[in-house]
């Protein structure tokens, strides 16, 4: 798959003399070459707001997110399982194939919207923008609503760990973990950072530059869990440890540190806090 490096716009000229470009580009170069257009669809955040099918819409669960990066992927949630599928864009075009799936078990309304998706989610869509808005049509006429995620803040955000990575493997976290021992973590303006590795409560300093953070040992409790949430909280703590990367993208955050441990995050509300430091 070719690579492609695109500008956030909101041209639709732009995405429609796209299809030149990428179609120069597929020429076995071994992806050396970069695509540079204004189109908004790879590297963008976006929200996914509904799905219509047969006509009916259906409003996407909380959460519910696609994103197509540089390299060829689209990647996906909505509410409950981790999708990736091969993705193609030429013009107003996006072809999507091989879509997989983890397979955590979700509630009957999220399963019903993810299975939907994925079927769209295997085949050619149709792209249209309209300001920040963006509407995905398939081939048979199904439509998916989506509008661009503006990067959440850093600090004083609840970030809520989703995914473990260790160099070029994402795993997610386990569905079935306690509501209190979700590991999630909170950056203040003041350089620290606290919260739940995922099975005890810790803080720490955190210190941001560029994107870069620096994070120092940190202190904590020190109880013991069943083996699966101390298995989380091992991975857990070591993306926190010394210098990482870290990027946003729309609610989603990115911490991975120098030898490649790291962590993928959602923002979660506030109110979610409460019994984030007990138990």
């Amino acid at each position: 798959m070719h690579t492609q490096r695109m500008a956030v716009s909101v041209s639709v000229l732009a995405l429609l003399t796209l299809a030149a470009c990428g179609t120069e580009s597929d020429s076995g170069s071994g992806g050396g070459d970069t695509v540079q257009s204004d189109v908004p669809v790879t590297g963008v955040a976006w929200s996914v707001d509904s799905m219509t099918v047969g006509g009916k819409k259906t409003e996407a669960p909380e959460g519910s997110r696609l994103e197509f990066d540089p390299k060829g992927r689209a990647k996906a949630g909505f509410g409950c399982n981790h999708i990736g599928a091969d993705a193609r864009v030429e013009g107003d075009r996006i072809t999507l194939a091989k879509p997989v799936s983890t397979q955590m078990a979700c509630d009957e309304k999220t399963e019903k919207f993810e299975k939907a998706a994925l079927a769209a989610m295997d085949g050619e869509l149709t792209a249209k923008l309209s300001g920040e808005k963006l509407t995905l049509t398939t081939e048979g006429g199904d439509t998916f609503a989506l509008s661009e995620e503006k990067p959440t803040g850093l600090a004083g955000t609840r970030w809520a760990v989703t995914t473990l990575l260790s160099g070029e493997t994402a795993t997610s976290v386990p569905a079935d973990l306690p509501k209190e021992r979700v590991p999630h973590l909170t950056f203040g303006e003041d350089g620290t950072v606290h919260g739940n590795s995922g099975c005890n409560s810790f803080h720490g300093k955190a210190e941001v530059k560029g994107s870069t953070i620096t994070f120092g040992p940190p202190a904590g409790t020190r109880k013991m869990c069943p083996e699966s949430e101390m298995e989380v909280e091992r991975a857990v703590l070591a993306a926190l440890d010394g210098p990482a990367t870290y990027t946003i993208k729309g609610s989603t955050l990115t911490v991975t540190s120098e030898d490649g441990k790291g962590v993928g995050a959602t923002a979660t509300p506030a109110t979610a806090e409460g019994t984030q430091e007990h138990g």
